[in-house]
């Protein structure tokens, strides 16, 4: 709490009952190393990184349908049926918000989602910016 109210996070949430977040300085660690920084954050998260890094590449990992993911946490067997009823009003809800992203990966298969992911960071990584 006090690092969140000293500003010390690029992007923070409160996700199912949990808090997560990104700092400013481990961001900045990573980007100034040169590397490739890959956030597993959310639609709010994503919006936040994209104010601050308007330079951001943002990419949105969908699920094939809303009836695949219940059956994905239900085989997962890690959750009760009301926190399932969660995930899946806030997935609907940010698939809703996937219009917001550069790219969209449909996860009808991990390999392939996979494969997909390395194909952007390869093309973003030959992009030419005109800065």
């Amino acid at each position: 709490m006090r690092r969140r109210a000293a500003g010390e996070f690029a992007e923070w949430a409160e996700v199912h009952g949990h808090l997560y977040g990104t700092l400013h300085s481990e961001l900045e660690r990573g980007v100034s190393s040169g590397n490739d920084v890959l956030l597993q954050i959310d639609v709010q998260g994503m919006r936040n990184v994209s104010k601050l890094r308007p330079e951001s590449v943002t990419v949105f990992i969908m699920p094939p349908s809303l009836e695949v993911l219940e059956k994905r946490l239900r085989k997962r067997g890690a959750n009760d049926e009301a926190d399932i009823a969660l995930r899946l009003e806030n997935a609907q809800r940010e698939m809703a918000a996937a219009n917001e992203f550069d790219y969209v990966v449909v996860n009808n298969d991990l390999e392939s989602a996979i494969a997909d992911v390395e194909g952007i960071i390869r093309a973003e990584r030959c992009r030419n910016r005109h800065d």
